[in-house]
């Protein structure tokens, strides 16, 4: 894509998110940086001002489980100069725990934010993003948007169905100028992983990315043709696995299940 972005990026201080930022920042004429906290997205403004003067920047710390929060965004997206032609639907929460375990309060905040939300901002978000001529959604997902892992029951299922609404999307759209794709990152380094969830990968040998390889896919994503890109080898392939012979990768994970329910069972709220 040319450097014309309008860019509203939400969860845009995590570190995906704020690296995400950081790689959309050159081409861009303009930003909204949604998040919670105040203070973090300033100085992330602040930095990206830095790093691309001209870039006009707008942040709203809203909570987009929320209607005013959505309302804020919606409002804030309206007065970028050039108008938005880019959404990525980035915020997200996980939890790595044993599901009999987990409360009904941690399963509701999972899957609240990681589909309700994106798919509201999304309605509310079309009318703005339907006027350019060419405009994309992006929605994050997760490799466990297309494998079942046990220790993150609410996010997969949070993260499957992320992947149904943009592909639903995208084919109810087919044919406009509006263009919906989807991004799975593998295991990332950031703030979200609790200390059991870095434990269980450090012993099951689970490759991690840094935030900065997400954001090079997403502008891989955004300069192909490709609807959708999961990052990571041999993810892709357990993924392409999964879907053909399941009974594989269900054979796999029942190796590892006592090693997995060890480390659940540290990190699970109550």
């Amino acid at each position: 894509m040319k450097a014309d972005l309008g860019v509203v990026l939400t969860g845009a201080t995590g570190g995906i998110g704020a690296a995400i930022a950081r790689a959309l920042a050159p081409r861009s004429r303009a930003m909204l940086l949604v998040g919670r906290d105040a203070d973090r997205l300033a100085a992330l403004a602040g930095e990206l001002a830095r790093q691309c003067p001209a870039l006009e920047l707008r942040t709203v710390p809203a909570d987009l489980n929320s209607s005013d929060g959505r309302a804020a965004v919606v409002a804030a997206a309206e007065t970028l100069p050039g108008g938005a032609n880019l959404l990525v639907n980035n915020a997200g929460v996980g939890e790595l725990s044993w599901f009999s375990d987990q409360s009904d309060a941690a399963i509701e905040r999972i899957v609240h934010t990681n589909l309700l939300a994106p798919m509201l901002l999304v309605r509310a978000l079309l009318p703005l993003l339907l006027r350019p001529v060419h405009a994309r959604i992006v929605n994050v997902g997760s490799i466990l948007g297309d494998i079942g892992h046990p220790g993150s029951v609410a996010y997969c299922a949070s993260k499957f169905a992320l992947r149904g609404f943009t592909e639903a999307l995208r084919r109810e759209l087919a044919g406009g100028t509006l263009k919906v794709q989807y991004l799975a990152p593998r295991a990332t380094r950031t703030p979200l992983n609790s200390p059991a969830q870095v434990a269980l990968n450090a012993e099951l040998g689970v490759a991690s990315d840094e935030p900065a390889v997400v954001a090079q896919a997403l502008l891989d994503l955004l300069d192909g043709r490709r609807s959708e890109r999961h990052i990571g080898w041999p993810e892709r392939l357990f993924v392409r696995i999964n879907r053909m012979l399941p009974s594989l990768v269900d054979s796999s994970l029942l190796r590892q299940l006592p090693v997995i329910r060890r480390h659940a069972q540290k990190g699970v709220r109550k």
